[in-house]
């Protein structure tokens, strides 16, 4: 019988090898708690949602209502999965200065990630931080990534957008985004006659170019929608996760937004949410 984990560590003989061993080991035990508390609650909401009363779930699962009813309250929200499970990349792109060509982050970029790291450590998902460095250059090719970026900053990112079947970025003078399904055209309403304080972004969940998984992306026309897709994802998160689970989709986001401060005051979905496998 092979020993144990926690055998193999406590025979390493380095106490410094030991005690980064034992940690990491630690921390990858902690997380796969959390997602399997995760997937408890999530299959005890489903099977209820089937007609199933909390009752029958415990007889059949062998467990008493009472712990049942434990477990629908506690540990981490299922729709935290719409994220990502584990640890969650969360990348935002480098821009050139325009004054002195350094790269820099855009200010709605760096609010935009901090609210969604707080949202996703909200559902105890750890986040780290990265750029899409200037150039475009990004690995996509990971689990659990989320990148807000759009097509202009980054060519591996355009790419991917065009593996979208239904929603389409469309450079002529200006961006917008198209719906190849319905021919409505999105166009940001600062590029309109006259000028409005609305926005317009994507959402979606598309394909890893390496066939071996997905990842999360969304950008706004302009920096107003991208804050307003955090604002969607903050208030309305279990409704998207009860709709695409944590399969491909796409959708267009329409965010109304303070001319003053830029701040969404209101974040809908403007497009149907359409679902890629359908497709």
């Amino acid at each position: 019988m092979p020993p144990s984990d926690v055998e193999r560590i406590a025979a390493i003989d380095d106490p410094f090898q030991l005690l980064r061993v034992a940690t990491e080991r630690l921390n990858a035990a902690q997380q796969e708690v959390t997602e399997l508390s995760r997937l408890r609650r999530r299959v005890i909401q489903e099977l209820h949602a089937q007609g199933l009363s909390y009752a029958q779930i415990a007889k059949e699962a062998g467990l008493t209502r009472g712990r049942i009813h434990q477990i629908r309250h506690t540990g981490p929200a299922p729709e935290g999965a719409f994220l990502g499970t584990g640890t969650i990349t969360l990348v935002t792109p480098l821009k050139r200065e325009a004054t002195n060509a350094r790269p820099v982050v855009a200010m709605e970029d760096v609010t935009a990630a901090k609210r969604l790291e707080d949202l996703a450590r909200g559902f105890d998902l750890p986040v780290e931080l990265e750029h899409v460095p200037l150039g475009g250059e990004i690995d996509i090719n990971r689990p659990n990534l989320i990148v807000i970026c759009g097509p202009r900053l980054s060519t591996v990112m355009g790419s991917l957008y065009e593996s979208d079947p239904v929603l389409k970025w469309v450079k002529d003078d200006v961006w917008t985004l198209h719906d190849s399904r319905t021919g409505t055209v999105y166009r940001s309403g600062s590029n309109s006659e006259p000028a409005r304080a609305v926005d317009y972004a994507y959402l979606g969940r598309l394909g890893r170019a390496d066939g071996e998984g997905n990842l999360l992306v969304f950008t706004g026309i302009h920096p107003q929608g991208t804050l307003g897709v955090v604002q969607l994802l903050q208030t309305e998160i279990a409704t998207l996760w009860g709709q695409v689970g944590d399969k491909r989709f796409s959708t267009v986001v329409g965010v109304e937004y303070d001319p003053t401060t830029g701040e969404p005051v209101k974040a809908e979905l403007a497009s149907p949410l359409y679902r890629h496998e359908e497709d």
